[in-house]
């Protein structure tokens, strides 16, 4: 009798087959290359300078609208209307993803490297150092992070630091602070779990020093966990950045037209919110682009949890 087997293939390339099979993830990951490529490309893709001021095209509705709330039409060449200042609504929204997917990224870099860092060794020393580093994990992951945020970004905001990159670089700073903690713990949990483990006692019985063991034997058993969990860390900086944009306190307002950073979405619905009646789509245009990054980052990560499980494996 002929018995007809699949190739046996690695679990990675086993977890990569589930996650292109999955049609939301690769639906996310399309919107995601999508605000990327717009990141990147501002400058081609907006029809004007986000900090160009026309005169008398002050509150213009969206093109397709034949009068707008204070009697102005739209005009064909501003596709979603102008602000208070005759600024192009779509040039600024363009603009703005730069900062939402530096903010996304950056951030979640400088989490990776102090979480993955501190869990790796707290899980594998134990004892005085582990007990250490997570009573200081708690002091941090006890305190409100958005409560923290507020306080840092004020009470810095004018300083060398606060005025760098508009704002940016301390708002990096203000995001890893707290935010490597959940991480941490994470892999710390992956590490007590497997450093028990045959093959890492087999390790330690040829010599092989700690720094290796850690590196080579527990990071890449941890990386699943870590994976799922950046994917979902990612929109989260997005939300505070636009919540701080939202507050005022976010990116500072840039007025050279050669910046790297103009604006961001969080200070774009700031603006909105005021003239919601007069522009309403001063508001919804950013609203809807967070929405979106937020939902794919949101679907590539439970692709990534499904694609990772082991549980998964064999199901198909």
């Amino acid at each position: 009798m002929q018995i007809i087997s699949r190739p046996s293939r690695s679990l990675w390339r086993d977890a990569w087959h589930r996650l292109l099979r999955n049609r939301a993830t690769i639906i996310g990951a399309c919107v995601i290359v999508f605000f990327l490529l717009v990141a990147i490309f501002a400058p081609v893709i907006s029809p004007h300078n986000p900090l160009q001021i026309n005169s008398g095209k002050d509150y213009l509705p969206a093109a397709w609208e034949k009068t707008g709330p204070i009697g102005k039409g739209g005009e064909p060449g501003f596709l979603f209307g102008t602000d208070s200042l005759g600024r192009d609504v779509l040039s600024r929204t363009v603009y703005g993803s730069r900062v939402s997917m530096v903010v996304g990224f950056v951030p979640v870099v400088i989490i990776l490297i102090l979480g993955i860092s501190i869990g790796l060794f707290a899980g594998y020393r134990g004892g005085r150092a582990d007990n250490l580093l997570m009573r200081a994990a708690d002091i941090i992951y006890a305190f409100p992070s958005l409560l923290f945020f507020i306080i840092v970004m004020t009470a810095l905001r004018d300083t060398p630091l606060g005025q760098a990159l508009n704002g940016l670089i301390l708002l990096f700073v203000a995001l890893s602070i707290v935010s490597w903690v959940g991480l941490a713990r994470l892999v710390r949990g992956q590490v007590l779990s497997l450093k028990q483990k045959e093959f890492i006692e087999a390790a330690r019985m040829i010599g092989s020093p700690s720094t290796r063991i850690m590196i080579k034997h527990l990071l890449p058993n941890c990386l699943g966990p870590i994976i799922v969990s950046t994917a979902f860390s990612i929109p989260s900086m997005i939300i505070t950045e636009a919540t701080l944009g939202y507050l005022g306190i976010g990116l500072r307002p840039a007025t050279d037209p050669g910046a790297l950073f103009i604006t961001s979405w969080g200070a774009l619905l700031l603006d909105g919110q005021v003239a919601i009646n007069a522009q309403p789509w001063l508001l919804l245009t950013p609203a809807i682009c967070i929405a979106l990054i937020v939902l794919a980052f949101n679907y590539v990560g439970d692709g990534l949890r499904d694609a990772l499980d082991p549980r998964m494996a064999g199901t198909e």
